[in-house]
């Protein structure tokens, strides 16, 4: 019974709203014009997300974010470094419990950028430093665009040369570094009301996830990803995915504490640093992985992404409640 209250206490209002977001878009996928549609919809949300970062970030945060080199270090070197010696050892499993193909989107999720949206709005709900994820989460698909690639030419095996739209990091900028920069522009004007308005900015923080989840399973339902492999290798990918996260999550707050990173920024570490990008990693799989069988090598990374995503809406909700008591302590 113990055990069983832990859960539904983890479970709260956010993450079965994931679950459900997921289901719908099982059975209801986004397809024709509607898809576009949801993706003007979730380019405009998260705009709207990195604009009210913006407002609400006052500009010595902005800079202390930017000049916080030891925390990007320690998160580039969890996405770039620890992930993909992980990715290395995960070769074990092939072909026995990972088909050659399911083992090649093992270690290519280990290969690809941090989210960006997810993880900042993770670390805004858990009262981390969202200045210093801002950075972070950037940086880190910045480069995803240059080091992903030759990671993958470096350590899988791939036909045709591996290029990457360069349109990828004017995208970046477009969609998160302008809003940004817009939001502290606006701040002067704005960020009382948004302070005052907390809870719309909290729907905005949340809105945006659950609409990466409806397009992410959309996008799978469309595409036949579920039906390409058999119900228990598909298990197998969910346990290994499962185990990944942990692993990854255990270090990631172990390598914050050994830096003595105070509170804030190990919540950066943790979400910034264990998180695999499912918007970036898709665009780079259809070029570098032409020709080959993309639907079951993407899907580790796919079934990771929504792992990721609900476990750590119950990291972020507990950690928010935990500063909220502390404040009420202390106050």
């Amino acid at each position: 019974m113990g055990v069983l209250r832990l859960v539904a206490a983890a479970l709260d209002g956010f993450v079965l709203a994931i679950f459900g977001v997921a289901i719908l878009a099982t059975l209801l996928p986004a397809t024709g014009s509607a898809s576009d549609v949801l993706h003007a919809v979730t380019v405009a949300a998260i705009a709207l997300l990195f604009f009210l970062y913006g407002t609400r970030l006052s500009p010595r945060d902005a800079l202390d974010g930017l000049t916080h080199w030891r925390l990007h270090a320690v998160v580039l070197g969890c996405t770039y470094l620890l992930f993909p010696l992980l990715g290395l050892v995960l070769r074990v499993l092939a072909p026995t419990v990972l088909t050659d193909e399911l083992y090649t989107g093992m270690l290519y999720l280990c290969l690809v950028p941090s989210t960006i949206q997810s993880s900042i709005a993770f670390t805004s709900i858990a009262r981390g430093n969202v200045a210093g994820a801002v950075v972070s989460a950037s940086v880190s698909n910045l480069l995803g665009v240059v080091v992903t690639p030759l990671l993958v030419v470096l350590l899988v095996t791939t036909t045709g040369e591996a290029s990457v739209d360069a349109s990828a990091i004017g995208d970046i900028l477009l969609q998160l570094l302008v809003p940004f920069l817009l939001g502290q522009l606006a701040r002067r004007r704005i960020a009382g009301w948004v302070q005052r308005h907390a809870s719309a900015t909290k729907l905005v923080d949340r809105g945006s996830i659950l609409l990466v989840v409806y397009a992410a399973f959309s996008v799978s339902r469309v595409q036949g990803v579920w039906s390409v492999l058999s119900p228990w290798r598909i298990a197998a990918v969910v346990a290994v995915c499962s185990v990944l996260l942990a692993v990854v999550l255990g270090a990631t707050e172990l390598i914050g504490r050994l830096c003595r990173f105070d509170r804030a920024d190990r919540i950066v570490v943790l979400f910034c640093g264990s998180k695999k990008s499912l918007a970036s990693g898709l665009p780079i799989a259809s070029v570098l992985f032409a020709g080959q069988p993309i639907g079951i090598i993407v899907l580790p990374l796919l079934i990771f992404h929504q792992i990721q995503l609900v476990v750590c809406a119950m990291l972020a909700t507990r950690y928010e409640r935990q500063a909220i008591r502390d404040a009420a302590s202390t106050s």
